[in-house]
């Protein structure tokens, strides 16, 4: 016999169906319940109880479930294991449920659908990192890509060929990546840590997006916004369509799309971002990484800002010039920093307040946020004032015109608002006389309450009589069970009715005290009614003025920035670099800004290194040797960060730069496998050396660290020498290219173009001393035994490796044919003989003396005669 489900669970089931590929959190008064499947993997990925409620098909239904004042929480661990989750509210009070008949069900439905992609609740968000939500798409021969933070709602689209998918995608880090079904791209998305999510084809298609995005934005045309490719639109339009599946009725607030060209940032490729470590270590965190260490942005927004920065270093030198031109009026004015960045401390995150208000997910905090972020606006204008560059100008003029909405909220908000518009309580006094009478009723209803109980007290006689309140009883009386004898005997019988007997307490009522409980809930129900009504109508305003806020709130995150960069450049001592449009790449000390933060902790200083690769038309190529732990990695990093940040806009940790503007960032340092690819270290290394020497322009800057070190050395040496030739022919480009290689040095000579340069050391009694700079010339040797002695190889393996490199040199020298042959003449290694354990020596005179006597006893007579009897024991010995 088939069991059947009960209404309920027939719900349930129907809801589960229209919603494939996500956990369902089922609402059931105040928890959100989940069953069968979805139980048993939420109860692992939560560690909470997995318990079983009735039977299905004869089996016991499993069941789990977390508060929905808490789930929050259980959704954000849910969301980083890779779940989804659709949440089903009740849509109805279970009392209306009733009024169809006893069995009826509350009627439910989903309200939102959470994915890695739409978060927007502050908890489950990092405020300092974006959120992106992606989509790609091609049409034809097209291909675009577009994405959107709904939390803040910046919308971005670009051309995007398939070749240039992984560089963009590594650029702007989505959380999630919206593709058509069978795109193949799913090798991409785990390998970059992105959810992908496959929608049906009719959500790429162009004419049905355009639709939507007249939809979402409210317009006829988006002729208005600029000129898109269906490629463009189509991506764009299946972000609106996903946004609409997620966020059910209620649509976030999505500002107008920017088109985004390839050529308007330095292209940085994936390989290149992760060695550089930009905006995460290698390690996965992003402490040591230089985001973390330049980061001085006082607002969530300018720290998002910094981030898009340095991901995307502009190639516009008017821009860049601009923003220099910002950070260096800022460096020269210590006291308007202090002031500005003392200011912008204050200022909430504005944009994700408007988020949360235009989903209807906000609170009266949220709409505190805005009134604060806009008054802080007023300030910071006017410490600006007039006389400044033409950036923060721009961004001042920004932050004005909104006295009207400040002074509304000003009005209607007390200072320190609740987070939830059902606690009520966020409206000021004098606001709406309505609500203040409302709220007298309630309030003086408490103080009546007090009242009566003390009337009851002094007619019961019962000194420890309380009135409480709960959800299920409303008001009642409560006594302890001590009393219950004399309450429910005449004559307070007739008085107190009997409500509920507990282990503990016994419960009444009274005909006065019920009727006072109808005031007092009514005038409660009554006021939160009148604050609910208000919080839509300031919501309502604040969203007429979306638009503008936004505005203010884009000017405050680039002021912050460019007072974070002036406070940079002054405290650690960067300076202006000169940008310009020619191959110039001239740094003189430079130095690593991550290392040197680290080497401060530690009370140690940076050594600080030239770098020269202006050439003309001429390609410009350093080969640096040295051995390793000099420095030659670092060297290479800091001149490639010290190009990034120069283009972000910020000054550099240099004494002087100046650098011809980098049109691509390509480095190869670093040793890893992907094993999941089923890649060896060596192939990893020779496919983003492949990616280099396809791609990069005369424009580009490349910095290769030990190219051709995973094989066999002299295929390694003709890789690396291949490579160098290449460099200098074909890509023609400005590059640093390490190498432990010494015969890569020769090329110098023949390569215009390309100059040798090595890591200074100095060797002291058998030890290498690192002294961490770069000169001109050529290392004789790599002193990787010294190195290797450093690192703790016991002395029999290092005195071994002396012996056969001294050979393989000798042979060299006298020209032996092959290195076997040299190999052949070697003795054998022998481990040496373990050290025999010495026999213990046998105490000596003085020794034994010394045991038998005890210093505390010994009067100073005595101590003498001791000393002079040690002292002939000596000699006699």
């Amino acid at each position: 016999m088939t069991d059947q489900p009960t209404p309920m669970m027939a719900q349930y089931l129907a809801i589960r169906e229209a919603n494939p590929g996500a956990l369902l959190f089922y609402r059931m008064g105040d928890f959100y319940e989940m069953f069968f499947d979805d139980a048993v993997a939420a109860a692992a990925a939560l560690d909470i109880a997995l318990t079983k409620r009735g039977t299905h098909l004869g089996e016991p239904i499993p069941m789990c479930g977390v508060p929905v004042h808490a789930a929050e929480s259980y959704l954000l661990t849910l969301i980083r294991k890779g779940f989804r989750v659709a949440i089903a509210e009740q849509m109805e009070d279970p009392a209306e449920a009733k009024k169809r008949g006893s069995k009826s069900v509350v009627a439910r439905d989903v309200v939102r659908l959470v994915t890695p992609g739409t978060l927007t609740e502050e908890s489950l968000l990092e405020a300092r990192r974006h959120n992106f939500l992606a989509a790609f798409a091609t049409v034809r021969e097209e291909a675009a890509l577009a994405w959107v933070d709904i939390s803040t709602g910046a919308l971005r689209v670009m051309t995007c060929p398939p070749a240039r998918l992984a560089p963009e995608l590594a650029r702007i880090a989505p959380r999630e990546l919206l593709v058509a079904e069978g795109s193949g791209l799913d090798d991409l998305a785990a390998e970059m840590g992105m959810a992908l999510t496959e929608l049906f084809a009719g959500s790429f298609d162009s004419t049905a997006g355009t639709r939507r995005l007249a939809a979402l934005f409210k317009v006829d045309t988006l002729d208005g916004f600029g000129s898109f490719s269906r490629a463009e639109i189509a991506a764009m339009g299946a972000i609106a369509d996903y946004l609409e599946l997620t966020q059910k009725s209620q649509l976030p607030l999505i500002r107008p799309p920017l088109r985004e060209q390839i050529a308007g940032a330095m292209q940085i490729d994936a390989a290149t971002r992760r060695n550089l470590e930009l905006t995460q270590a290698l390690s996965g965190g992003r402490e040591g990484s230089l985001l973390a260490a330049i980061d001085r942005t006082a607002t969530a927004a300018g720290a998002r800002l910094l981030e898009r920065r340095i991901s995307a270093p502009s190639r516009d030198l008017g821009v860049i010039h601009a923003r220099h031109d910002a950070v260096a009026h800022l460096a020269e004015d210590a006291r308007l920093t202090a002031d500005l960045r003392e200011a912008l401390t204050r200022v909430p995150d504005m944009d994700r307040a408007l988020s949360r208000l235009a989903l209807d997910r906000g609170g009266p905090r949220d709409l505190a946020a805005i009134r604060a972020g806009l008054t802080q606006a007023i300030s910071i204008a006017a410490l600006l004032g007039d006389d400044t560059v033409s950036v923060l100008a721009g961004a001042a003029r920004d932050l004005l015109g909104h006295d009207a909405l400040i002074d509304l909220l000003d009005e209607a908000l007390v200072a320190e608002p609740p987070l939830l518009a059902r606690d009520g309580g966020f409206v000021a006094s004098d606001y709406d006389a309505d609500l203040d009478e409302t709220r007298r009723l309630r309030d003086e209803g408490r103080g009546v309450i007090a009242g009566m109980q003390g009337d009851f007290i002094a007619q019961t006689g019962v000194q420890s009589l309380k009135i409480k309140h709960n959800n299920v009883l409303g008001y009642f009386i409560e006594t302890t069970t001590t009393h219950a004898e004399k309450m429910l005997a005449p004559p307070l019988n007739e008085v107190f009715i009997h409500r509920q007997t507990t282990a503990n307490q016994i419960r009444f009522t009274t005909v006065g005290l019920s009727e006072l409980e109808t005031r007092i809930l009514n005038a409660r129900d009554r006021a939160l009614e009148i604050e609910r009504t208000i919080f839509s109508r300031l919501r309502d305003a604040v969203l007429a003025a979306a638009a503008p806020i936004g505005q203010a709130a884009r000017a405050l995150a680039d002021i912050d920035l460019t007072a974070a960069f002036a406070d940079l450049a002054t405290g650690e001592g960067w300076t202006r670099p000169r940008i310009d449009n020619s191959r110039a790449f001239e740094i003189e000390a430079g130095r690593h800004p991550v290392v040197e933060r680290a080497l401060r902790r530690k009370a140690e200083s940076f050594v600080a290194n030239d770098c020269a690769l202006t050439a003309g038309e001429t390609p410009a190529i350093w080969l640096l040797t040295g051995p390793n732990m000099a420095g030659k990695s670092t060297f290479l990093r800091q001149n490639a960060l010290i190009a990034i940040l120069a283009q972000a806009g910020s000054f550099v940790p240099a004494a002087r730069a100046h650098i011809g503007l980098v049109s691509q960032l390509f480095s190869r340092v670093g040793a890893a496998d992907d094993l999941a690819r089923g890649r060896s270290t060596f192939m990893v290394e020779m496919v983003e050396t492949a990616a280099i020497l396809n791609q990069a322009d005369d424009r580009a800057l490349v910095i290769l660290d030990e190219i051709g070190r995973g094989t066999a050395t002299w295929d390694g040496l003709s890789i690396a020498w291949a490579v160098m030739e290449h460099l200098q022919a074909i890509n023609r480009c400005r590059a640093l290219f390490a190498t432990h290689y010494h015969e890569l040095t020769a090329l110098a000579a023949r390569l215009e173009g390309v100059e040798n340069a090595t890591v200074a050391v100095r060797e002291w009694e058998g030890e290498v001393i690192f002294l961490h700079e770069v000169v001109k010339g050529a290392a004789d040797r790599s002193y990787g035994v010294q190195v290797a002695r450093l690192a703790g190889l016991p002395d029999a393996v290092v005195t071994r490796a002396r012996d056969i490199l001294a050979s393989l040199e000798s042979g060299e020298r006298e020209g032996a044919a092959k290195p076997a042959a040299i190999i052949d003449d070697l003795p054998l290694f022998r481990a040496a003989p373990a050290a025999p354990t010495p026999a213990k020596a046998k105490d000596s005179a003085v020794e034994a003396r010394l045991k038998d006597l005890s210093p505390d006893c010994l009067t100073p007579r005595a101590a003498l005669d001791l000393i002079y009897e040690l002292k002939g024991l000596v000699e006699e010995a």
